[in-house]
């Protein structure tokens, strides 16, 4: 290893664990201070700004923010409540349930801080420690990433995979499947081997009762919801579903048996269709940007909202911060990653295909540094795709589909809002940071979920190419 490279990792590193300690937005705003180290004083050139994942992340956030301020978020996350309410004793595995349809549903994680609070209340009212549900519930709510029709991770993987002759649908299927059942296997095992004993008998848990520390488990007053509330979740949905539709007809692997179908066709609803399909000239990205943009007006119109208070919602301020994480963190990522894409290259021609799981694990832990799903699946898969020859052996494109949901190892430093959060509102103690800070509570349901999701990956993805 050359001392210049030393010095780049030093720098790669050296920032960005200087922007957590900063906290918050300061992980984007030292992201930018290493991309000028890197260029300006170590010789690299710099890397792709993720503009397309930024764009996309503040579409959607834009929809988001219209459907919280309507009161739609609101009224979807107290349909959550309820389910966890109604059935306590099942926590374990409806808290993760719940956090990972509203996060496939929005397409973004961040709606789990809304359901913290009451899984924490759930858990204590039933004399669970809170660590359990509510680790591997917040892990869930970003390996959904991985399979949410509306996320910037999704769109570009879909388009990235669909030349080698993967589906739209056939995508989402797969990765719904085996994240779904991978955080499933991963919350059977934490309650079956981690968090053991009740809440009770935690050493932890009784020094802050007696420190009289602890809130009293209390069901809260909720405001009466705005009249719109209903009317946004409805739209929100519909643009989903439209969103789902669209991506689905442009798929060549869709769309063009379909045109062949039409057009040997004389009915009038084949005369009426074809015009239809030829006017679908919107990409994937672009489509699911200009959708949420129209939720966005539509919810405005609908619900009569106040457009000057809408940057005011929790959710803006949560996505632009995303935003601005990704733009510093990932433009520093890729800028190291491209200037090494020729030792990455020879590392996939040697090891990956030879070793296809290897490539999950590098997906893994690239994420952890680049903070964002679809920001390490663009710095990295390029590079796979040409190191496999991946054009003459399209065969190979399983290992792809199969690793997607690695992208989402976030929690391996103790650094994501969503973990921050748990470990903030979880007053028993039961959720924490270790003292050698990567013992934290969220490490465990992390890797297991994802790797069981990947596991599944490989055996499904081959029997549905």
């Amino acid at each position: 290893m050359d001392v210049v490279l030393i010095l780049r990792l030093l720098v790669l590193f050296g920032v960005i664990f200087f922007g957590i300690r900063l906290g918050g937005m300061a992980i984007g705003y030292t992201g930018g201070l290493g991309v000028i180290i890197l260029t300006v004083f170590l010789g690299m050139n710099a890397g792709a700004i993720p503009t397309d994942v930024i764009l996309i992340i503040m579409s959607v956030i834009a929809a988001i923010t219209a459907l919280q301020k309507a009161g739609g978020l609101d009224y979807m996350v107290r349909i959550a409540e309820r389910i966890l309410r109604h059935n306590p004793k099942h926590i374990n595995y409806l808290a993760p349930t719940v956090t990972y349809f509203l996060t496939v549903l929005a397409g973004t994680g961040h709606t789990a801080f809304a359901l913290i609070p009451v899984i924490v209340e759930v858990a204590k009212d039933e004399n669970i420690k809170p660590a359990g549900p509510l680790s591997i519930a917040v892990v869930s709510g970003q390996v959904a990433i991985t399979a949410s029709p509306v996320s910037a991770a999704v769109v570009y993987m879909t388009g990235v995979l669909e030349p080698y002759g993967w589906s739209y649908p056939a995508l989402l299927a797969v990765w719904l499947l085996t994240t779904y059942v991978g955080c499933m296997i991963a919350a059977f095992i934490m309650s079956l081997c981690f968090n053991k004993g009740p809440l009770d008998q935690d050493p932890e848990y009784l020094a802050r009762v007696q420190a009289g520390l602890i809130s009293k488990v209390a069901t809260h007053e909720r405001a009466a919801l705005p009249a719109s509330a209903k009317s946004a979740v409805l739209i929100f949905i519909s643009g989903v579903i439209l969103v789902v539709l669209y991506a689905t007809m442009i798929s060549d692997l869709i769309r063009l048996p379909l045109v062949a179908s039409l057009q040997a066709s004389d009915s009038s609803i084949a005369a009426f269709i074809l015009p239809a399909l030829e006017q679908l000239k919107l990409a994937r990205d672009q489509a699911i940007m200009s959708f949420m943009l129209l939720i966005a007006t539509l919810i405005v119109i609908k619900c009569k909202l106040n457009t000057s208070e809408l940057a005011d919602t929790p959710t803006f301020k949560s996505g632009m911060t995303a935003c601005i994480c990704v733009l510093g963190v990932a433009w520093l990522g890729n800028t190291f990653v491209a200037g090494y894409s020729a030792q990455l290259e020879a590392f996939s021609k040697d090891i990956i295909a030879q070793y296809p799981a290897v490539l999950s694990v590098v997906l893994f832990l690239i994420s952890a540094l680049l903070y964002s799903q679809a920001a390490t699946a663009k710095a990295l898969v390029p590079v796979i795709i040409v190191a496999l020859n991946m054009d003459a052996q399209p065969e190979l494109s399983y290992i792809l589909v199969a690793s997607f949901a690695a992208v989402s190892g976030l929690f391996i430093l103790p650094t994501y809002p969503t973990l921050l959060g748990a470990v903030q509102m979880d007053d028993t103690g039961t959720t924490k940071i270790g003292k050698y800070i990567f013992n934290h509570s969220l490490l465990m349901p992390c890797i297991l979920s994802i790797f069981i999701s990947v596991g599944l990956g490989f055996v499904v993805a081959p029997l549905v190419a």
